[in-house]
This record gives structure tokens, C-alpha cells and sequence, in this order.
């Protein structure tokens, strides 16, 4: 009785594993950034312009900022018989140069950021499309990215075949717009 239950077991359990699907292999692997950046000869070239704007804003601020303790000091210094209406031109002036100073700081990191967006974006793009590249010759499904630094993306690449977004908007009772081709 037992080895007949242990027959009808295997033969039940046999049946329910060939009927259901072959699983689908996933090769997950990683790409470490600053390892890849800090190898490539764009590395150093970045590096170099980006210290050199960077000192340049710097003397610039340095100036302004020298000028305006300049100017502070010699307001300091007036006589207390200054006539009032000297005291406020020179106190305007005062104020208007820490008003630039503070939007001239403002404009200045705006300036590198923007600086070290124009130099990253092709260097992106190069290592972007050699990780898809890499990615699909080695049968990668997903390629993530193991340090988040400044809020960069977690996934670098994704085979298209596990995007599950159009069965969510099937179960969402949503359908999907076609894409429009955008113009660059």
C-alpha cells in the first residue's frame, strides 16, 4: 500500500512539474560608476576643466568678496562728522555689494553645476550604451548600480521582456497611449 502511495505521489507530483512552464533564468550583475569613470581618459580632462572654472569663479568671489570688506572698513572708518547722507550712500553700497556677492555665490555653483552636467552628459551616454552593450552580449537581465550617489539611477539596464507595466495597467483597467516619437 505504501509503495503504491509512493508510485501515485511521484506520478502526480511528476505530472504538475512538466506541465508548468520552464523557469526563466535572470543574470543579475553590476557596474560600478566611479570605478568605470575614474579609468577612462575623459577622467582626467573633466577633472582639470572643472578645477580650473572652479578657481576662476573662486578668484572672481575672492575679488568681490575683498572689495566688500574693503568698502565695510572704510564705512567704519568715517568720521563722526559725516553727514548722514554720505553715511547712507556708502551704507547702499555696502549692501548692494553683499547682494551681489550672494547672488554672484548663487550663480557660481549654478555655473559648475551646469559646467559638470555639459562635460558628464557624453560620458554618460559612451558608458551607458557599453553597459547595455555589455549587458545583452553576456545575456545580463539587469545591470544595477551598487553606490547611489547624488540620487543616480539604481537600475542602468533592464531586458524589456520583465517590464510587468503593461500587465499593471491591464489589472488597472488602464490602456496605454502609443508612444510619439520625440524630436531631440
Amino acid at each position: 500500500m505504501r509503495t503504491l502511495f509512493s508510485i501515485i505521489f511521484s506520478a502526480v507530483a511528476f505530472a504538475a512539474f512538466a506541465q508548468s512552464p520552464a523557469p526563466v533564468t535572470q543574470k543579475i550583475g553590476y557596474a560600478d560608476w566611479d570605478r568605470i569613470f575614474s579609468a577612462m581618459p575623459e577622467f582626467k580632462q573633466i577633472d582639470a576643466e572643472l578645477k580650473a572654472h572652479r578657481a576662476q569663479l573662486e578668484t572672481q568671489m575672492d575679488s568681490k568678496q575683498k572689495d566688500l570688506e574693503a568698502k565695510y572698513k572704510a564705512f567704519q572708518g568715517l568720521a563722526a562728522t559725516t553727514p548722514d547722507a554720505i553715511r547712507a550712500d556708502k551704507q547702499r553700497e555696502i549692501e548692494q555689494l553683499n547682494e551681489s556677492l550672494q547672488k554672484f555665490t548663487q550663480d557660481a555653483q549654478t555655473s559648475l553645476q551646469t559646467k559638470q552636467n555639459a562635460l558628464m552628459e557624453p560620458v554618460f551616454t559612451k558608458v551607458g550604451k557599453a553597459i547595455e552593450e555589455t549587458a545583452k552580449e553576456n545575456g545580463f537581465s539587469f545591470i544595477i548600480n551598487p553606490q547611489l550617489l547624488q540620487g543616480g539611477d539604481i537600475l542602468l539596464y533592464s531586458d524589456d521582456k520583465f517590464d510587468i507595466s503593461p500587465l499593471v495597467l491591464k489589472k488597472l483597467g488602464v490602456t496605454e497611449k502609443p508612444a510619439t516619437a520625440t524630436k531631440p
